[in-house]
């Protein structure tokens, strides 16, 4: 839609103003008018509202089909997340807990290495997203690594004392 449209009046008992940025009132405003014009044609309807015929026809088919709701724009942009699927994620995850100290580029760096090709923007996004970036978050890892390790440590030595 154009951006230099001027708002519409319908004037009655009293005014109503709908304004270009109102998308879903625009476009009902457009087929109402096209609706009830007797002398311009479809094209001049749509021109007037800052669209095309064929555009016109999409908008008019949307309405028939699922009423006021198919007038409101849709969310524009990648409807999914195709470079940071859940398995990258959690592969992610994975490098960050076996290695709190590393950061997001060598994160970024290992998993390209494995062939999960992914940008160092990307591995701080989703470390910041499950909240993997709290300094107190690396202190406790590294506290449950150690006491994971002592323990580990402990029943070696007690499996090589009951050896002997």
């Amino acid at each position: 839609m154009k951006k230099n449209l001027t708002e519409k009046t319908i004037k009655g008992k009293f005014s109503l103003k709908i304004k270009p940025t109102d998308t879903t009132a625009w476009k009902l405003m457009m087929l109402i008018d096209a609706a009830t014009s007797t002398e311009e044609s479809i094209e001049q309807i749509a021109h007037k509202y800052g669209y095309t015929r064929e555009y016109f026809y999409i908008i008019k088919k949307d309405y028939e089909d699922k009423g006021s709701q198919a007038l409101s724009d849709k969310a524009k942009g990648p409807k999914r997340n195709y470079k940071r699927t859940d398995e990258i994620e959690k592969q992610i995850i994975r490098h960050r807990f076996l290695d709190p100290d590393a950061n997001s580029e060598v994160i970024a760096q290992k998993m390209n290495q494995t062939g999960h090709i992914i940008s160092q923007r990307s591995v701080e996004r989703t470390i910041n997203e499950y909240g993997l970036q709290k300094k107190g978050y690396i202190k406790q890892l590294k506290k449950q690594r150690e006491k994971v390790l002592k323990s580990s440590n402990k029943r070696q030595k007690d499996i090589q004392e009951k050896r002997h």
